[in-house]
């Protein structure tokens, strides 16, 4: 073996023992969902079905699932009579019964869904009003009858939320907006889980959009809530350089920029209608790392276009990735790490690609729509269910049950799951 492989290969080996080792018995109780296996490849029987438009957002809360996106129609799992649900609706975990107490009216798109305190779900969106009420890009409700949750009063002044997390007590929001409930805030925020207040604690600046509107495209943050990863179409935070991506330490009284910094996503790798090419991210259950997933534009271009990416989570700068999996040409939205695996979801037809544009290369295998990547080599698992690719996947939420996936098509492993599917642990 030539030297550089053995030095791979020996790297690798020391990479492998904290992230595939067995989970301990007592494990650190951190948010996310930790995996000792891959999921089965077969979905479950017992999910509903989404009759129109496209799901992005899915969360358990509780014995209920709640599942958000761009759409009017959805049925039970028996494909029986439709009922109206726009945007926003819930069913039982594990039977698929849609809670007919829970059909708040939300007038817009739902981008993003995160468990609350109390039995509630905190949403995220393209919206302006809840039940007939102003509520504009950020609500908090009741799973249990769909209403607004007394108390808690954000509004994002001239804009939307495309992404949330939330830990302990505290909401991070990150989207299109100028300023929170009045205060200035720039596409970036952290409020009161109860209040909705913006936090003056936390007021990291933003600027200069290297294409079109200032904004955050997604945020991911590790389970000890101890850091927070934004991207988006900004290059400068803080009055430093960080392009398209920036890290957020969260840890002390008050949050500051992390030196953390890379240039790997200088590339133009763009459409000419996209301000950002960074999509979904999404830490390891332990929190060492997180995975980046990319779209793009037409063009072959170099660097991380198209592709799903792993960064260490350390607080050093020039920053360049652990691996990198490339689809050759076909963009990746959604990424969730549970230890055991990468998910990616996307309209891929391929992985392990980077010998390839717009063809299977070299050593490529097929992933249609969906696939797993190994969390130490950065190669695709056997893991292969397929899917009809449409605009592809927009939604992968890992719970202690499984895998939930919604996307804009109604194949999944070959069997009709309607915009919405499950892949149970195996056994």
């Amino acid at each position: 073996m030539p030297r550089t492989r053995r030095v791979l290969a020996a790297l690798l080996s020391l990479l492998a023992l904290p992230v595939v080792s067995a989970v301990p018995a007592a494990a650190p109780a951190l948010a996310g969902a930790r995996h000792g296996s891959v999921v089965s490849d077969r979905p479950a029987a017992w999910t509903p079905h989404v009759l129109d438009g496209s799901v992005k957002a899915v969360a358990e809360v509780g014995d209920t699932v709640v599942v958000g996106g761009d759409f009017t129609e959805v049925a039970g799992p028996d494909r029986g009579a439709a009922l109206k649900r726009g945007n926003l609706f819930a069913f039982e975990r594990g039977t698929g019964r849609i809670r007919a107490g829970f059909a708040p009216r939300v007038d817009g798109e739902v981008l993003s869904l995160v468990p609350g305190p109390d039995g509630t779900v905190y949403v995220g969106g393209r919206f302006g009003s809840v039940n007939g009420e102003p509520q504009s890009g950020v609500a908090r409700l009741s799973v249990a009858d769909g209403t607004r949750s007394p108390g808690f009063a954000a509004t994002l002044d001239g804009g939307w939320a495309g992404r949330l997390a939330e830990h302990g007590g505290r909401l991070y929001v990150g989207g299109s907006f100028s300023s929170v409930n009045g205060e200035a805030r720039t596409g970036l925020a952290r409020l009161d889980g109860r209040t909705g207040a913006v936090d003056p604690a936390f007021a990291i600046t933003l600027a200069e959009p290297r294409s079109g509107a200032l904004r955050v495209q997604e945020l991911a943050l590790s389970p000890d809530g101890r850091r927070l990863v934004v991207n988006g179409t900004f290059t400068v935070a803080d009055g430093r350089r960080r392009y398209q991506i920036a890290m957020v330490d969260t840890s002390g009284p008050a949050a500051r920029l992390s030196p953390w910094s890379t240039e790997a996503f200088t590339e133009p790798c763009d459409h000419p209608k996209m301000n950002t090419y960074l999509r979904q991210m999404d830490f390891a259950p332990d929190g060492s790392y997180f995975v980046v997933v990319t779209t793009g534009g037409p063009d072959d271009t170099p660097g991380l276009c198209k592709s799903a990416s792993r960064w260490e989570a350390v607080d050093r700068p020039g920053a360049r990735p652990t691996w990198a999996n490339h689809t050759g040409g076909d963009s990746v939205y959604s990424v969730e790490v549970t230890g055991a695996a990468v998910y990616v979801g996307g309209h891929q037809r391929w992985m392990d690609n980077e010998n390839g544009h717009k063809v299977q290369g070299p050593g490529a295998v097929q992933r249609r729509g969906i696939g797993a990547v190994h969390p130490v080599t950065g190669r695709a698992l056997p893991w292969n269910p397929g899917r009809t690719r449409g605009v592809g996947v927009e939604a992968l939420t890992a719970t202690s049950d499984g895998l939930y996936v919604g996307s804009d098509t109604e194949d999944l492993a070959g069997e009709y799951r309607g915009r919405l599917g499950m892949f149970p642990l195996a056994d």
